[in-house]
């Protein structure tokens, strides 16, 4: 009998109580994609549709022998990264995975989640762009997190190739910038692939659905999946961006909690 390999992805994010994002919705939507999800977690949230409400950061040899213990035996295809909060944290990161040599790294740079609830340290920012980017095999910012990173006002006018291209350029990584806080009829993601020097635009209709809550986190994971899988940057961005956009669909008949509820990251299965 053939033992086939199982491809893994390795999700470094925070835990969210009410499982619509972090850790949670990252396994999820790995599963769904057809790889095997493992986790080491950054820090613990009380949360739940309607915000987050405490956080308590995971101590740093902990998190650092969660990913070696990861790393030391089942090994990893990708890895995603969301919330880290602080910069004890993301130098523990940023050690774990050059040791290893890891690559496929796809950071969602978590610092406000939709709710408008800060995630991540003033004084860490410094930290993500100096230890962390430099790893990235790509970077997955919306609008708030580009106007953070570039110190620059976001409007519709505003020429998101342009913008896409100017992160990935300073920070020497593919970028997807997200067009979600546009609030355009049409959403346009635009990708800036640093590893041919292409920008690929990606349209898609905006949903009317408030089940909003973790898309960030599952369209990272998403594509960290693909990556896994062994599909080019740009096939798994589309792939990740199909399945996001159909889990998104599917959430809009459905309603949980009071607030902005979850995706359908089973909408294949059930």
């Amino acid at each position: 009998m053939t033992v086939k390999k199982i491809k893994t992805v390795l999700a470094i994010a925070g835990s969210d109580s009410g499982a619509g994002a972090g850790i949670q919705a990252d396994l999820k939507t790995i599963s769904a994609c057809g790889a095997y999800g493992t986790s080491a977690i950054t820090a613990l949230t009380a949360q739940n549709t309607l915000g987050v409400f405490d956080i308590h950061p995971i101590p740093t040899l902990h998190l650092k022998k969660q990913i070696e213990a990861i790393l030391d035996d089942i090994g990893t295809d990708a890895v995603k990264i969301g919330m880290l909060h602080n910069s004890n944290t993301i130098q523990t990161v940023a050690h774990c995975l050059k040791k290893y040599h890891v690559q496929n790294i796809v950071i969602d740079p978590v610092m406000v989640a939709s709710s408008g609830d800060s995630l991540l340290h003033t004084d860490a920012i410094t930290s993500l762009k100096k230890e962390l980017f430099p790893l990235a095999r790509l970077i997955t910012p919306n609008i708030p997190e580009c106007e953070l990173l570039l110190d620059k006002k976001i409007t519709k006018k505003s020429d998101l190739k342009e913008l896409a291209q100017e992160l990935g350029k300073r920070y020497h990584t593919s970028i997807l910038l997200k067009a979600g806080h546009l609030n355009l009829e049409i959403l346009t993601d635009v990708l800036y692939n640093i590893e041919n020097d292409s920008l690929v635009e990606l349209a898609s209709k905006k949903v009317d659905s408030k089940n909003t809550h973790g898309t960030g986190c599952t369209l990272s994971s998403a594509i960290a999946a693909f990556l896994a899988h062994g599909n080019s940057l740009e096939d798994a961005v589309k792939k990740g961006k199909k399945y996001l956009e159909h889990a998104i669909i599917k959430s809009a008949g459905h309603t949980l909690g009071k607030g902005h509820g979850p995706l359908h990251h089973f909408y294949e299965f059930w």
